[in-house]
């Protein structure tokens, strides 16, 4: 059945059924010997690598050149390392966490059960689906709202029979714009928490009021570009029951147990691969056919450590003095505007989270405002370019995949108002309280 954008149902794929296509493959599959290599050799290995894949690795040669070469000490490397580290453990930890909780089908459930709490209102809809994405990327971090909950919310729309477009516009806008509020939703928020020396209770009381500020603008700009052109009814689809109910629950335990361990304010580097690896041995007892090589995430940590050597390499030759011309070091409101902009711009311009990095290096370590300016531009302005974010990156390689169109002429308008008023509101917030 076509739904209001002409697209059949049947273009869609759900995350699931691509998963369970995935887990026939034997040579993904963790119980397969270690030793064996992949099916066509090293040929084949690298044919599967895409563009994402290529441009971690480029980015880990070049930061390996550049220390071979001398123009990143040895010494300033290591500090990297070491600065680094804990934070690749997490990232490691909540992306194996988040990728078994999708595998055991939590978020199609509690998609499809928002779907039918809304009743067949479009306005409820909304509020559910802001809620949904905006919690997601607070608790388990923006790539895994990215990468986990676009084909899920994809698919939820079509089964109701709606547009898939707002439903993923709200997916890739609050994967950005909701992760202001733990250090656990960015890995900016990880680098900032640490350099103001605050726990994750005393960062999201910091960030509160800037985060809420942001997420009523956003969802204001979603509904005028993209909601309230939708019929104002739909018929709910019929509920969804996962398949395996031991992985399900499992799994909801893992992920209600990682979000208790942040309230109560555990070590991140603690109650992450705890969980995690509880949730591993869940599947290896009920579900080990789901454990599959695939499920590391290291293109992500190849990424972050290769970006990182690359941006401290350039920042040593000229990028820190052109950064510290921009930004200055002001420790009041002007100083955290201009922050706040430049981060936001340059976010846009390049990607942000060398933005970010390029930008702390020059903030001096007194300037705890003026450092959470920064954080605040490169977390909700990169909304403009589909450059701008990992995670939307991610959100239009899946949107590409499942046959939603995306006119990025309004992509780049639509990013430009809501970047904009959504990074004023949320500074504003920042200085006045």
């Amino acid at each position: 059945m076509a739904g209001p954008s002409g697209m059949k149902s049947t273009t869609v794929k759900t995350g699931t059924a691509r998963r369970r296509r995935e887990v026939t493959t034997v040579d993904e599959d963790l119980s397969a010997p270690t030793a064996a290599e992949p099916a066509g050799g090293w040929r084949g290995v690298l044919s599967r690598l895409n563009g994402m894949d290529w441009l971690a690795i480029a980015l880990l040669v070049a930061g390996g050149i550049f220390v071979a070469a001398g123009l990143l000490p040895v010494h300033e490397a290591g500090k990297t390392l070491d600065r680094i580290f804990p934070i690749l453990v997490f990232l490691f930890s909540v992306v194996v966490l988040a990728e078994l909780t999708a595998e055991a089908e939590v978020f199609e459930v509690i998609a499809t059960r928002i779907t039918i709490a809304a009743r067949g209102r479009n306005a409820a809809l909304f509020a559910l689906c802001l809620a949904f994405a905006a919690l997601t990327t607070i608790f388990l971090n923006l790539d895994t709202t990215a990468v986990l909950l676009t084909p899920v919310m994809i698919a939820t729309a079509v089964r109701a029979g709606v547009a898939p477009l707002p439903l993923a516009m709200t997916t890739v806008w609050l994967a950005n714009t909701a992760s202001l509020l733990l250090p656990v939703s960015n890995l900016t928020n990880l680098l900032a928490a640490k350099r103001v020396d605050l726990s994750p209770l005393a960062f999201a009381g910091k960030m509160l009021l800037p985060q809420l500020a942001a997420l009523f603008m956003v969802a204001a700009c979603l509904w005028i570009f993209y909601w309230r052109s939708n019929p104002p009814r739909y018929t709910p689809p019929g509920p969804h029951r996962a398949t395996n109910r031991p992985l399900f629950f499992g799994a909801s335990a893992c992920c209600a147990t990682f979000i208790a361990g942040i309230l109560i304010d555990l070590p991140l580097y603690f109650v992450t691969p705890a969980c995690a690896a509880v949730l591993v041995a869940v599947f290896a007892k009920w579900g080990r056919p789901h454990l599959r090589w695939s499920l590391v995430p290291w293109r992500l940590i190849v990424f972050v450590t290769g970006l990182f050597l690359v941006v401290d390499t350039v920042s040593l030759h000229g990028l820190g003095s052109w950064m510290a011309a921009l930004i200055g070091a002001d420790p009041g409101a002007e100083g955290t505007w201009r922050a706040a902009l430049t981060g936001g711009a340059l976010s846009n311009v390049l990607n942000n989270l060398p933005s970010y990095v390029a930008g702390e290096k020059v903030i001096p370590d007194a300037n705890d405002q003026q450092l959470l300016g920064l954080l605040i531009g490169t977390n909700v302005g990169p909304l403009i370019t589909p450059w701008a974010s990992l995670a939307t990156l991610i959100w239009a390689e899946h949107c590409r995949n499942r046959a939603v169109t995306v006119h990025w002429g309004k992509f780049v308008l639509t990013g430009a108002a809501t970047a904009a008023v959504v990074l004023a509101a949320s500074v504003a917030t920042l200085i006045a309280f």
